[in-house]
């Protein structure tokens, strides 16, 4: 509409424009008097007349006070002539020239041409025949990719191995659907691709059309909805009416939770308008219509929220789940994505997989893109794994704030708090060993304790639970036992154990009171949008019970941790010391410590080797995605509390 309106605007400029210049250069110069035959005679014997111009049966001039006069005079008339030049008049002629009644018929109409042209443009916009037309609303935005322009292949997509042989079938189907209804068999009318965000569902939408080799239209959810009632509707209607022209080929729905929400989720009732298009949409999907050739394919991250009806055999026959890749999938991508850029040779792509675990393949196609700009900041020829590493610990931990001002007693309380997150973690068995500690600034957090995880992890036992809340408390309890005060450092690290402890009595069962059943119904309120919510389904006796359970587990985290650095204090003390002077120690450190202050106990080892675990942010979100995609309720193993800058809750 904006585009509309400023042609429109920019017509009637040019033909306000064009009449103004048509009325300046007709209009006569000056006021002229026109006079008869009579008087312009008697002006000549009066030698009243200066100049005269005579143009075919038209004599105009000035008369001798300056006035400019006009008249018509017969051209028969021969005595005029030598009666001007007896009464010494000027006389000037113009050669007489045919009349060009083209030119005439163009100068006389062409602003009235200029206006019904301006109308008729507006009209052609006002039914649709422009892009953006005023009438247009109800045709579909998709975006149609013809045959062979799509580069995309699936040699693009890796970590999602799957999910690709799934879609493969469908790619067989459009290129040879004999093979496939010989047999009586019938291709699926449409598939739903389900993931996490930044996992390569679009992409992998891209691949199918560009292996299908087929058109492709691609439209948002959000595209279908506008402001005007009845126009999503008519847009899904246009949106198949063009696929059917088109078939056989491939309609990409991205983010059709938009749009496909379940019903009755609004205030409006049936006349809501995303309901009438997500009905629209069903009815073409398989209706009393069908489309032949005419495959869907919608992408989103929230499947747990659209209309039964979508989901059912017939519309979505399949549900294509895209998962966060493995290691070997990590790897994969890493290497598609280092192809693209200057790559040193010696670059490990294995090394970097292992530490980037629930890492999406947009966040593995971010980490390469960051280490190039930190290699060209630095003005390095090649990508190295060193350049890597920081932007892996860059965009997992933030950005370092070396800038930012501390006081030494501050860092000195920071220190022992990270130090005592990283003994704990070290001393107590079934946890992820120690990748990296530092007290250095990054992000929200004034210093950060990462962990590793050596295999791929999916459930957690109930000791490893225990284990996990006992070393969120290791940075409270080391700065209880060294200053003999507690600080506000430990607020995030508070809040996340007691969230813990109440996950394993509220639904996993691990409470011995309790017993093996889940307390607190999740109930989607539909007048919300079907949100989850909480509901209290049990007694106030039952809710103490609860209470007691949760803080007994705490209490029991915090008298273990309690115990086990107060007999570990001198290693406190010296892990304290060198992140003082270094900033950042990592588990080879740690070992040497222990090894050095107490041989008999921790003899120097070899180092396991693992990879790097998120800090919190990142871990959140992969718990959250497991918990979408799978039954299994993963707690998040997230890094082991950084602590906090003062007033900041993170």
């Amino acid at each position: 509409m904006n585009t509309f309106y400023k042609n429109l605007s920019m017509w009637l400029v040019i033909g306000l424009t064009m009449i103004l210049l048509f009325n300046l250069f007709n209009k006569p110069q000056g006021n002229v008097s026109t006079l008869t035959y009579s008087d312009f005679m008697a002006k000549i014997e009066n030698k009243s007349i200066n100049r005269v111009r005579i143009d075919g049966d038209t004599i105009s001039g000035t008369l001798q006070d300056g006035q400019p006069f006009r008249t018509i005079y017969p051209v028969t008339d021969a005595e005029l002539i030598p009666l001007l030049r007896e009464a010494g008049v000027d006389i000037a002629v113009k050669q007489a020239q045919k009349d060009n009644w083209l030119m005439t018929i163009f100068v006389s109409w062409f602003p009235m041409l200029l206006l019904i042209g301006v109308w008729i443009f507006f009209m052609r916009q006002m039914q649709g025949g422009g892009k953006g037309g005023a009438l247009s609303f109800g045709k579909t935005r998709a975006r149609l990719m013809e045959q062979g322009t799509n580069k995309v292949t699936f040699a693009d997509v890796a970590g999602i191995d799957e999910a690709k042989e799934e879609l493969e079938e469908i790619i067989d189907f459009l290129k040879d659907p004999h093979k496939f209804t010989v047999l009586g068999g019938r291709i699926p009318k449409g598939v739903l691709l389900a993931g996490s965000p930044g996992t390569g569902k679009t992409l992998l939408a891209r691949a199918i059309a560009g292996e299908a080799d087929v058109p492709f239209f691609s439209i948002s959810g959000s595209d279908f909805v506008e402001m005007f009632v009845g126009v999503g509707a008519s847009r899904v209607r246009d949106l198949f009416n063009q696929g059917k022209k088109h078939a056989p080929c491939i309609i990409f729905i991205d983010e059709i939770d938009a749009v496909g929400r379940h019903r009755g989720a609004g205030l409006g009732g049936g006349h809501d308008e995303r309901e009438q298009t997500l009905n629209q949409l069903l009815v073409e999907m398989d209706g009393f219509e069908s489309n032949e050739g005419v495959i869907i394919v919608a992408a989103t991250n929230r499947p747990d929220v659209l209309d039964p009806a979508l989901l059912r055999p017939g519309r979505f026959d399949r549900q294509v789940v895209v998962p966060i890749p493995d290691v070997g999938g990590r790897q994969k991508i890493l290497e598609i994505y280092g192809k693209k850029t200057k790559m040193a040779v010696n670059v490990d792509y294995e090394i970097l997989a292992r530490g980037t675990p629930g890492f999406s393949g947009a966040d593995l196609e971010n980490l390469i893109n960051e280490a190039a700009l930190m290699a060209a900041r630095e003005g390095a020829k090649e990508i190295t794994l060193e350049l890597l590493e920081k932007a892996k610990d860059k965009i997992m931990m933030g950005a370092e704030r070396r800038s930012m001002i501390i006081t030494e007693k501050e860092k000195e309380v920071t220190a022992y708090h990270e130090a005592g997150h990283a003994l704990v973690a070290y001393l107590l068995p079934d946890t992820d060993p120690i990748h990296k500690v530092t007290i250095i600034p990054r992000g929200r957090a004034l210093g950060l304790t990462m962990q590793l995880p050596i295999d791929e992890k999916y459930t957690h036992s109930k000791g490893y639970l225990k284990n996990s809340i006992s070393i969120l408390f290791g940075g409270r309890i080391a700065e209880k036992l060294i200053f003999n005060e507690i600080t506000t450092g430990a607020g995030n690290d508070l809040e996340r154990a007691t969230e813990l402890a109440r996950k394993m009595v509220c639904e996993w069962g691990m409470s011995d009171e309790l017993g093996p059943l889940t307390y607190g119904k999740k109930e989607e309120q539909i007048f919300l949008g079907r949100e989850i919510a909480q509901h209290r389904d049990f007694s106030e006796e039952t809710a103490r019970q609860i209470d007691l359970a949760v803080k007994e587990i705490i209490l029991e985290a915090s008298n273990k941790v309690t115990e086990l650095l107060e007999g570990h204090r001198d290693i406190l003390k010296r892990m304290a010391d060198e992140l003082l002077e270094k900033e950042t120690i990592v588990l080879d450190d740690i070992q040497r410590i222990l090894a050095e202050l107490r041989p008999d106990e921790h003899p120097l080892e070899e180092p396991q080797k693992a990879s790097p675990q998120p800090d919190t942010r990142q871990q959140e979100e992969t718990a959250s995605k497991v918990e979408v995609e799978t039954p299994i309720d993963v707690p998040p193993t997230e890094e082991t509390g950084g602590r906090e800058e003062p007033g900041v809750s993170s």
